[in-house]
């Protein structure tokens, strides 16, 4: 997945702004789309690759802090631009989980280096999310009794008091908690922890 090249997309209502965009983009061989408002961003079907989004605040129709809140769960990075921030604007923006606040004109470098953090934080961040659907898929294989061995496992318990809880034998409980190593491919009972913390499951949130 991650092989793919990253993407930078810009939106930007000022063509010269979209220009100086596209020139610096291109001085340094960095893929890069870009638009003149979010409507035509969010009809944009986007590649599947790690990407960072430059943004202007300030936008025709939906607005830079608008597109954000649209685009909330997707994951992507966000890198505000604007001529007309202020104090408030860019405080929000960063609580929403902005990379980065620029006020026009800035340094070339400044943005570079910040869609450089952007795109490593994208890259990360797909890796998370990646690892955790597989996570998913392997505990979609477990039975509803090896679901229960599972939470037990994770909370410290021994097999006999699994069993216990059960209402089964400490023999069974093996067998069972084998049949969950196995299936989340776990080679630890640490390993299995970790995994169940990914997963969120409800006897990990209290």
């Amino acid at each position: 997945m991650d092989n793919e090249e990253p993407i930078v997309f810009a939106i930007d209502d000022d063509a010269s702004m979209r220009e100086a965009l596209s020139r610096l983009f291109r001085s340094i061989g960095m893929r890069a789309s870009i638009f003149s408002s979010a409507e035509e961003f969010l009809a944009f079907k986007r590649p599947d690759a790690p990407a960072a989004l430059v943004l202007d605040v300030r936008l025709p129709g939906l607005s830079g802090l608008e597109l954000q809140r649209e685009l909330n769960g997707s994951g992507i990075p966000i890198i505000y631009i604007t001529g007309h921030g202020d104090i408030p604007m860019s405080v929000e923006a960063m609580k929403a989980g902005a990379v980065e606040f620029l006020t026009k004109p800035f340094r070339d470098q400044v943005l570079l280096d910040a869609i450089s953090v952007a795109i490593k934080r994208d890259r990360e961040n797909r890796k998370e999310r990646a690892e955790v659907a597989e996570y998913r898929a392997r505990y979609e294989l477990l039975t509803q009794r090896e679901r229960e061995v599972l939470s037990h496992v994770v909370e410290g318990l021994m097999n006999k008091q699994i069993g216990a809880k059960l209402g089964t034998s400490e023999f069974t409980v093996k067998i069972h908690r084998k049949g969950v190593m196995q299936k989340m491919k776990a080679g630890s009972v640490a390993e299995l922890v970790r995994m169940a913390q990914k997963l969120e499951l409800p006897s990990l949130k209290h």
